[in-house]
C-alpha cells in the first residue's frame, strides 16, 4: 500500500550518552565478511502485501554480508488492526527518507536500502540489483566494528577514506528482537500468524562522527531490555541521509 506525502517533518535525535573519544579502532576480525547492504523494511501487520516481505527479510537476516532491519509502521492502523509493533518514530524515519530522497514514495513494503534507494520488500530481484548497483558505485567505506566487553558495547568507528564526507554523520544504535510472532485477529491479514525478523524495539543517537577514528561505549544493561538480543549500529548522515558505514552485535 502506498502514501503519498507532500510535507514531511524530521525526526528528532535522542542522545542516551555522552560519547567518549577512544583509541584508534582496531582492525577487523581476520575473515570477517564486509557488510556491502543494510536493508530497512517498512512493514504493517495491516497490510495484506507485507507478509511475504516479512519472510524474505529472514534470507538477508542470515547472510553475513547484509544488515537486515524490520521497521513496523503505524499509519495503517485505522484500516482495522493496529499494528502490535508500530511505532510513529518508525514512520517518521520512513517519511525523512522520502524527504531526503524527494520522490515522497512511502508505502509498504517497502525496503530501503543503504539509506539511498528503495523497492518493493517483496522482490528479491530488485532489492539484489540494489545491493549490488550501490556496492558499485557508493559503497559503505566507512568501517565499523560492535562488540561487547564486561557489560560494556563498545562501537569504533574507522576515519573517512578519500573522499568521503561525513557530514552531518549521527552513530545510531538500534535495539533487535531477532524473532517475533504476532497473531492478527482483525483487517486486512485478520486470522494470521506472522514472524518478524530482527525487529527494531528501539532506536536512539549515541554520538556524532566528523570524520576521524572514534570510540564510543554504552553500558549493555542500559541500552538493552529483556527480549532484546541484537544490536545494530548505523552511521548516517542526516537526516534520512546515506548509510555510511554500519555493524551488528548479537548477545550468546
Amino acid at each position: 500500500m502506498q502514501l503519498r506525502l507532500a510535507s514531511l517533518a524530521c525526526a528528532g535525535i535522542f542522545l542516551l550518552f555522552s560519547p567518549s573519544e577512544g583509541a584508534p579502532m582496531q582492525a577487523a576480525q581476520e575473515g570477517a565478511v564486509p557488510v556491502i547492504g543494510v536493508i530497512e523494511l517498512f512493514t504493517s501487520q495491516g497490510c495484506s502485501s507485507c507478509p511475504p516481505a516479512d519472510k524474505l527479510l529472514k534470507t538477508y537476516v542470515d547472510r553475513p554480508d547484509t544488515i537486515a532491519l524490520t521497521f513496523p509502521v503505524d499509519y495503517w492502523d485505522y484500516l482495522g488492526w493496529k499494528d502490535t509493533f508500530s511505532s510513529p518514530r518508525n514512520s517518521q524515519r520512513q517519511r525523512d527518507y522520502a524527504l531526503a530522497r524527494g520522490d515522497g514514495a512511502v508505502y509498504t513494503p517497502q525496503a530501503v536500502i543503504n539509506g539511498r534507494l528503495h523497492v518493493t520488500g517483496s522482490d528479491e530481484k530488485g532489492i539484489n540489483r540494489t545491493i549490488r548497483l550501490l556496492n558499485r558505485e557508493t559503497p559503505l567505506s566507512v568501517p565499523v566494528t560492535l562488540a561487547s566487553k564486561g557489560g560494556t558495547l563498545i562501537i569504533d568507528i574507522g576515519a573517512a577514506k578519500d573522499g568521503t564526507d561525513p557530514g552531518d554523520a549521527t552513530v545510531w544504535l538500534a535495539v533487535l528482537q531477532k524473532e517475533a510472532r504476532a497473531e492478527i485477529r482483525d483487517g486486512e491479514n485478520s486470522g494470521r500468524k506472522l514472524t518478524y525478523y530482527n525487529l527494531v524495539r528501539d532506536m536512539s543517537a549515541v554520538g556524532v562522527w566528523e570524520g576521524t577514528p572514534k570510540q564510543i561505549r554504552l553500558s549493555r544493561k542500559s541500552v538493552m531490555w529483556g527480549g532484546t538480543e541484537r544490536c545494530v549500529v548505523l552511521v548516517q548522515q542526516e537526516p534520512g541521509g546515506p548509510i555510511l558505514g554500519a555493524a551488528a552485535w548479537t548477545a550468546n
